[in-house]
């Protein structure tokens, strides 16, 4: 049965339960009252359907792991020292993220934007000028890496951590945005221009009409003698849409690119890994494919593909995206081809600092804007939702957080400063800051980590546990991305799906 039909199927199923006939209904076992009754405007239970695995998505069921360095810390940076922690389950790319990906997101970019919001599409566009280097010839892959069709299974790259993120956002509402069609809630609208295109917040928020399909999600609040009401827009409780695609968080991005599925039996790990694959060496020993090397990296100085005849990882720069071997979750390329950027903002404590369910240094509260009236302000210019950090007032009897800004919490804000119980002053310098526009360290609010290595790496950096960092405006040649999402419900799900060698 093809995708559109199941889809069908799982709708008439989940209408048939709500309209199903009073003797049958469920009651709740709260109050006595029926679920899903027209009659007494009873309160809406829709079935529960595990969540769908979104495009290009692998789960990965979480678990404890130790979390940090495998290999001698070279660089004497001490910024990653091993620590149990327990990442949730959560989905992850199977690949990272390609140029036909990106270009798909420019397409739709241009389609809408392009006629009043061009800088809008100039800024999504990658940096192809990364590959210019002042002592190489690299001005063909300035020209053809992006566009030429030869390259469009290889990984995208010129991308900073600023635009990594919005091609997320858009991932998401095109990715529910046909969920929504496939249902029949919504027919496919050309004519989406500026800020009238489909966005996930702004339709849960009655910011968003489109072009309503056949399928009318049924109601309860009929005339009280059985008469339907007339049908509504989808709603969270409905289930058909899905939660963000996102970054992933450092700790998600180890945990499964280390891979431990296959190192372990009942609770115990019986062997830890240096990279995503066994043993201490970047070449397999599979005695089918003993000595091939494992992914695309730099062996040596001057030394990117081998001898020509026997060129050892096949690729001069990046390589498609599926090249070389999965790991055990059927991941590609965690370790070589590109680094990539993940959502954690930088700082050298973090592994000692952060919590050890689901770590992650980077959280910036947000609530949706309203008017003075509670109403929430009109969605902006380009079809989003409006959202502001929290206020103080807000929290002032949370127990939790305090602040919306937690990037510096317990590593660089006054109260972890030599300053912490002194007034503070108007020209106080801070750690981990600018002053004036100016920076006065490498580190900021504005570091992200990028983990893995890439095509112009040493070994080294294949470890999953090394850590680097960069500002989050700065795009190069050796990193590109890939998503995540989290996954609600149920922990658990059904055996990740192994992709062909």
């Amino acid at each position: 049965m093809n995708t559109p039909n199941l889809l069908k199927c799982i709708a008439l199923a989940a209408i048939c339960t709500l309209v199903a006939c009073k003797g049958s209904k469920e009651k709740s076992s709260a109050t006595g009252w029926n679920y899903n009754d027209k009659t007494n405007g009873g309160v809406l239970k829709a079935p529960y359907i595990p969540q769908a695995t979104g495009p290009g998505l692998v789960l990965i069921e979480g678990g404890t792991f130790a979390m940090g360095k495998t290999e001698e810390d070279l660089l004497y940076t001490r910024d990653n020292p091993s620590r149990r922690v327990t990442v949730a389950s959560f989905y992850i790319d199977e690949t990272e993220t390609t140029n036909q990906h990106y270009r798909d997101y420019i397409a739709w970019m241009k389609k809408v934007f392009a006629e009043n919001h061009r800088e809008v599409v100039d800024k999504a566009l990658p940096d192809t000028l990364v590959w210019r280097e002042k002592l190489a010839y690299n001005e063909p892959y300035v020209e053809n890496y992006f566009r030429n069709p030869a390259y469009m299974d290889y990984p995208v790259v010129g991308i900073n951590w600023l635009q990594a993120n919005d091609y997320c956002i858009w991932r998401t509402d095109r990715v529910n945005e046909q969920r929504m069609i496939d249902r029949g809630v919504l027919k496919n609208d050309l004519a989406q221009k500026n800020e009238n295109n489909f966005n996930t917040d702004a339709y849960y928020a009655n910011q968003y009409e489109g072009a309503p399909g056949k399928t009318k999600l049924p109601t309860l609040d009929g005339d009280g003698k059985g008469n339907k009401g007339p049908g509504r827009k989808a709603q969270m409780e409905d289930g058909i849409m899905l939660p963000k695609y996102r970054l992933p968080t450092e700790a998600e991005w180890e945990y499964a690119a280390v891979g431990l599925l296959g190192n372990s039996k009942d609770e115990n790990v019986f062997r830890r890994r240096v990279y995503p694959w066994n043993g201490h060496v970047i070449r397999s020993p599979d005695k089918k494919f003993r000595g091939v090397i494992m992914d695309n990296l730099k062996r040596g100085r001057g030394d990117n593909m081998g001898v020509a005849g026997k060129l050892n990882d096949k690729a001069d720069i990046t390589a498609p995206v599926g090249s070389y071997f999965p790991n055990d979750y059927g991941l590609y390329n965690m370790a070589g081809n590109v680094a990539e950027w993940v959502l954690d903002v930088y700082r050298p404590m973090s592994h000692e600092d952060v919590e050890d369910f689901n770590p992650y240094r980077g959280n910036e509260f947000k609530k949706a804007k309203r008017n003075p009236d509670g109403s929430l302000v009109q969605k902006d210019e380009f079809g989003k939702i409006q959202y502001v950090n929290v206020d103080t007032a807000d929290n002032k009897n949370r127990r939790n957080y305090k602040v919306a800004d937690n990037r510096d919490y317990a590593d660089g804000d006054r109260l972890s400063s030599s300053s912490y119980d002194k007034p503070a002053v108007s020209n106080e310098k801070m750690m981990y800051e600018s002053t004036g526009g100016k920076p006065t360290t490498l580190i900021s609010n504005k570091s992200r980590v990028y983990k893995g290595g890439s095509w112009k790496d040493r070994a080294y950096y294949m470890s999953p546990g090394v850590r680097r960092f960069l500002d989050e405006d700065i795009a190069t040649n050796y990193i590109g991305f890939r998503c995540a999402m989290v996954r609600i419900g149920a922990i658990e799900g059904g055996k990740s799906k192994k992709s062909k060698k």
